[in-house]
């Protein structure tokens, strides 16, 4: 499969929702980064913006957004490989 070439349509409401979600992360975390350095923020900054802002579950939905348009619009093959690159990323804690 040359996924380079290949388009996947998501409903753009899913999208501006899934797109502000990251946005918040992304500023965020970058702002918590900037406290950390300066020394305003302790050790614990992080894990509080993760559990207070509901980022785990908010993530699971983005990533749910993305796999729910793959399931519907390629083949089982299609899917099954990009479930194995998937599989080799980084975690944390493995």
């Amino acid at each position: 499969m040359s996924m380079s070439t290949r388009e996947i349509r998501i409903p753009l409401d899913e999208v501006v929702a899934v797109l502000q979600d990251l946005n918040e992360f992304v500023v965020s975390l970058d702002r918590l980064g900037s406290r950390e350095a300066s020394g305003t923020a302790d050790d614990s900054t992080v894990g509080r913006f993760v559990a207070d802002w509901d980022v785990a579950r908010r993530l699971a939905h983005a990533r749910r957004v993305i796999s729910v348009a793959l399931d519907e619009q390629l083949s089982e093959e299609d899917n099954a490989a990009i479930d194995v690159l998937c599989d080799q990323g980084r975690f944390y804690g493995a």
